[in-house]
Order: C-alpha cells, then sequence, then structure tokens
C-alpha cells in the first residue's frame, strides 16, 4: 500500500466512522480507532516505511493544535483558581497507579522490580489526546464551568504525562544496565517542566508584542501559520533538550489570551477548524499502531492488571481534589475522565522490546490492550457521565 492511498483511506475512512459512530451515540473518535485497527488488518501489517518517519511527527502536531486550543481557551486568572488542585492531579494519581502495577507486575507475571516499573509507568499515564478534546466541548458548552472541572482536568492531564514518562525512563534505564543516577533523573522534573514552560512564555510574549503591532496587516491565516510554526519549533528543541515542550505550547496560548484576547479567539477559531483534520490522524494512527494478536497475547490476566492499576488511579484523583470545593458527582467524574490511555502507550510501548528488556513483548502487549480496554472505556464515560455529574449551563445561578 502507498503512503498516498493509506493517508487518503486514513481521512476519508476516518471520518466516515467518525459520523457513523456519532449517528449511532457513541463517541466519534471512538470510530476513528476502530478505523485505525481496521485499517491495520485489512494492510496486513504492510504499511509503508515512509510512515514510521512521518507519524510522529503528525501525533506531534495533533497534539500541538489541541494543547494550542486548551492553552487559548484558559485564563491565567482560571488556572490560578484550579492551580494547587490541578497540581496534585498532575502527579498523585499517576504515582499511585504506577506504585500499584509495580507490585501487580512483580507478583502475578513475576516481573523484577525494575522492569515492571519500566512497565508500570507506560500503562501508567492518561492520554491527553483523547482527554483534552472531550473538555474543550465540555467548556464550549458550559458543562462544569461554575467550578471549572474541565479546566481542573485539562491542565492535570497535561502535566500527567511528564511523570510517567520521566519515570519509566529512570526504570527503563535501570532494567538496560544503563548509568542511571535516579536522584538527578527525579530532581530533573520541575526543571523540565520550567524548561518548557519558560520558552512558551518567552514565544507568548513575542507573538503578542508582533500581533499587536501588526493586528490589522496580518490575515488570520497568517496569524496560525507562525503560530504553528514557532509551537513546532519549541516541541523540537524540547524534545532535544528533554524538556515538557508541549507545556510550552499550552503556555503560550495562555499569554496571547491574556494579553491579545481578541486575537486569541481569532486564532482559536481557526484552530478549530484545522483540529476537524488533525483529529482523524492522530485517532486513526493510534488504531492503526493497535496490534490484535499482540493485545490477545495479554489476556484477561492484563486486563486485571490494568483495572487493578486503575483503581488506584481513581483513589489518586479522589484524593488530590480533597479539599477542592468539588461536589462528590464532580469528583466521580474526575475519576472517569483520567481513565483513558493511548498517546504515551502508542508511543512508548514498544520500546523497552527495542532496548532489549526481555519482557519486552508482554510489555508492548499490555501497552496495547490497555488502549483497548481504556479508550473506549473513559470516552464513553466521559461522554455518558459529563452531562449527568457535571453542572449544566442553566443551573448556574
Amino acid at each position: 500500500m502507498s503512503l498516498n492511498l493509506l493517508i487518503v483511506l486514513t481521512l476519508i475512512g476516518g471520518w466516515i466512522f467518525s459520523r457513523i459512530f456519532k449517528k449511532i451515540g457513541l463517541p466519534n473518535v471512538l470510530g476513528m480507532i476502530i478505523w485505525g485497527i481496521l485499517l491495520g488488518i485489512f494492510s496486513g501489517g504492510n504499511t509503508p516505511s515512509s510512515l514510521n518517519e512521518l507519524s510522529p511527527f503528525l501525533k506531534s502536531m495533533a497534539l500541538i493544535v489541541i494543547l494550542l486550543r486548551a492553552g487559548l481557551g484558559i485564563s491565567p486568572s482560571t488556572l490560578k483558581r484550579v492551580g494547587r488542585t490541578a497540581l496534585l492531579m498532575s502527579f498523585l494519581p499517576c504515582i499511585l497507579e504506577g506504585a500499584a502495577l509495580m507490585v501487580l507486575l512483580r507478583f502475578i507475571l513475576g516481573f523484577s522490580w525494575t522492569v515492571a516499573g519500566t512497565c508500570s509507568f507506560i500503562l501508567a499515564a492518561v492520554s491527553p489526546a483523547v482527554v483534552v478534546p472531550s473538555m474543550l466541548n465540555f467548556q464550549e458548552s458550559g458543562l462544569g464551568q461554575d467550578k471549572e472541572v474541565p479546566t481542573l482536568v485539562l491542565a492535570g492531564a497535561s502535566l500527567d504525562d511528564v511523570f510517567a514518562i520521566t519515570l519509566f525512563s529512570i526504570f527503563l534505564g535501570l532494567s538496560t544496565g544503563a548509568d542511571v543516577q535516579v536522584g538527578r533523573a527525579v530532581l530533573n522534573i520541575p526543571f523540565s517542566i520550567l524548561g518548557g514552560i519558560l520558552p512558551g512564555i518567552a514565544v507568548g510574549f513575542a507573538l503578542t508584542w508582533y500581533f499587536r503591532k501588526y493586528h490589522e496587516r496580518v490575515r488570520a491565516t497568517e496569524k496560525i501559520l507562525l503560530l504553528l510554526g514557532l509551537s513546532i519549533l519549541l516541541v523540537d528543541i524540547g524534545e532535544s533538550v528533554h524538556t515538557a515542550a508541549l507545556l510550552g505550547v499550552m503556555t503560550t496560548g495562555f499569554i496571547l489570551l491574556e494579553r491579545v484576547e481578541h486575537v486569541a479567539h481569532e486564532l482559536a477559531a481557526k484552530l478549530k477548524k484545522i483540529w476537524i483534520f488533525a483529529e482523524i490522524i492522530l485517532f486513526v494512527l493510534i488504531g492503526l499502531s493497535v496490534d490484535l494478536q499482540v493485545a490477545w497475547n495479554a489476556g484477561l490476566t492484563g486486563i486485571l492488571i490494568i483495572s487493578g492499576g486503575l483503581l488506584f488511579r481513581s483513589a489518586g484523583v479522589w484524593l488530590a481534589t480533597l479539599g477542592s470545593g468539588l461536589n462528590q458527582k464532580e469528583r466521580l467524574f474526575c475519576i472517569i475522565a483520567y481513565l483513558p490511555k493511548a498517546t504515551v502507550q502508542a508511543a512508548m510501548g514498544s520500546v523497552p522490546l527495542a532496548a532489549g528488556v526481555a519482557e519486552g513483548e508482554l510489555i508492548l502487549a499490555l501497552a496495547v490492550l490497555a488502549i483497548l480496554f481504556t479508550a473506549p472505556l473513559g470516552l464513553l464515560g466521559i461522554r455518558f457521565f459529563g452531562p449527568r455529574l457535571l453542572t449544566q449551563p442553566e443551573q448556574i445561578s
């Protein structure tokens, strides 16, 4: 199958399945993922090698678009109101789930502690790609906006991956015998966050100056090209120096909304249109990366282990939202919103196998199973329970 044909099938098939699933009352994103899985089956795994080179960029581009939309929709004053709880949500659920999974993998599958840690923090990462679009939809409809619940979930989920990927890297190094300084790696987490945010602030202020000076002379399309180009550059530099670059992208959106609100709304409207294309690409590619045979190998035991981890993740969310002012229904919704996994598992699942970890094939199977099990579960849960657990716009006095 040629790359051109694959891209055409990705876009058209993804759009058709999206419409079908929406028509029958299921999340459209779920239809895209399933089309990706079917596309992988139809192609017999015979996808062009050029896709492997292009796929990381396309996924990164889609994440940039959705995180820019998130940043342009969250004012710093709003973020400040949810700051403490969002910070707790960024690491407490991830660490509790990862620790629980380590124990389960050690005593059920017989993994060593280091290999169990490697696998645990692949599985423990929540998926911003699944969570963020749903929260943006709720923001637009006004659901839960009286207590900023969608904003809280947005901010926490965007930071969650930083902790998961850092801890995964530590355990992978220990599993492969690499010289890893654990203390330095853990201390590197705040530096990774700051290293991502500070360039985002700089870009945000630079664009603020430019847009104020040339607002009338630069068309909206040109503004969005400039914003996307600088965001890609931020991510590229961040990946080179190992900082949380996607947080910088989100921060750029915060700054623009605070400093040039009229431009921010203009950019957000354009990005909403681009997301129609980017969403299909992202979720079909995630589905395409799923190997059903590999997932089957993990079996029922894998589902039980993943479920055990989710229980502890849920406990982490419950603890993180103590004293937040949220009622029981809103806290339950936060638990449901933190269930989906897809992006990190698709990107990192095969890394231990490639690094020579003996249990690498089983780790990959668990990562694939986590996508198949939690992405539909979380998506359906968010869409079904969101309107039932969050305050409706007309209920806000």
